[in-house]
């Protein structure tokens, strides 16, 4: 046979060599990145042990980075500050049977952040396992870090629990926030809806990041029509995990009850008439200026569509009061139990 002829056939035969080669290739690079985190395991251990044992002081540091950068000049990452790195390594996970494990499945650059960073096992294993999830770039991961977005995840206020199937719940929990930061945004404190939607938009791909992975966009004002009548959501999103859409809705103030009531209805019209037959329920964000905590609750108590209720702000910083809301150790623990 003439392969020229068979150009269906032999395409596909090429696409699944070039898949098979890059998962090769990608492969590769894993159990390289495996391998090395490995090694540093290894000397920070060592490092530690050797110094107890014969009661070297920190010069030893120095001169094992002098003479590994003698013996191999052409490999990097034997300076004393990564050696000292590698020590610290070591000793934040060594006794976390839990973590040491996990550590070695995301890059060297991404592990000295989470560890400079963060301040608790529970706060890394929630980063450590993000970074891994979403495939992070060390840029995105320190602007996460930064954001808080360890604590605005575990403070979001949802109706998941009974309007999720269990088997989605955790990873639809982890797609929404408590508080969104948008300090990419040129926006005075006094602005209108409409300026955040153009501003969001024009800023589509930061706007994204900050969502925090998985979400793809779909258009703003979203028309949807119901007897005659239009409707128009503010942002609509996918999610590509979850396979559901997202319908995002802004408010400049404070966040009021019948907000929920609305998103229910544009919720329920999109499973009516834009979900595709293989997708999940639709689900909403709801981004408000400001909320009462005690006001959400009630507002989704008795909601039967998924939504969440969420603040957004331009700047970063977490307010104190908040701290009185997360979960507690234990409870934490159980929450990262499911990512």
């Amino acid at each position: 046979m003439n392969i020229v002829k068979d150009d269906n056939n032999y395409g596909k035969f090429l696409r699944e060599i070039k898949e098979r080669i890059y998962r090769s290739q990608y492969d590769a690079l894993k159990a390289v990145n495996k391998e090395l985190i490995s090694l540093y395991w290894d000397i920070g251990r060592d490092v530690v042990e050797k110094q107890k044992l014969f009661g070297w002081g920190k010069s030893v540091v120095e001169k094992l980075a002098k003479d590994l950068q003698k013996e191999f000049p052409k490999i990097h990452g034997f300076s004393s500050k990564n050696i000292w790195r590698m020590k610290q390594f070591y000793q934040v996970y060594c006794d976390n049977p839990k973590l040491s494990p996990v550590v070695r499945e995301i890059g060297w650059t991404h592990n000295i952040i989470i560890i400079m960073g963060c301040k608790n096992d529970l706060e890394r294993e929630f980063y450590i396992k993000m970074t891994k999830r979403y495939g992070w770039s060390k840029n995105v991961l320190i602007h996460q870090i930064e954001n808080k977005s360890y604590e605005k995840f575990l403070l979001n206020q949802t109706n998941f629990d009974k309007t999720v199937p269990e088997k989605y719940r955790h990873q639809a929990k982890f797609a929404v926030k408590d508080e969104y930061t948008f300090d990419f945004l040129e926006l005075s404190e006094e602005h209108s809806e409409k300026q955040l939607e153009v501003e969001l938009i024009n800023n589509i791909r930061k706007f994204l990041i900050e969502m925090g992975g998985y979400f793809a966009f779909v258009g703003n004002q979203y028309r949807i029509e119901v007897e005659d009548n239009e409707y128009f959501i503010d942002l609509l999103l996918y999610h590509r995990v979850l396979r559901c859409l997202v319908a995002v809705e802004l408010k400049i103030g404070d966040f009021k009850p019948e907000y929920a009531g609305k998103m229910q209805f544009y919720l329920s019209a999109l499973d009516d008439k834009s979900k595709l037959k293989d997708e999940n329920p639709s689900i909403g964000i709801i981004l408000c200026k400001s909320k009462k905590r005690t006001i959400v609750e009630y507002a989704l108590r008795n909601v039967n569509k998924p939504i969440g209720i969420a603040i957004y702000k331009i700047t970063d910083k977490l307010p104190k009061k908040l701290q009185k809301y997360l979960p507690s150790p234990k409870e934490i623990s159980e929450i990262l139990k499911n990512m």
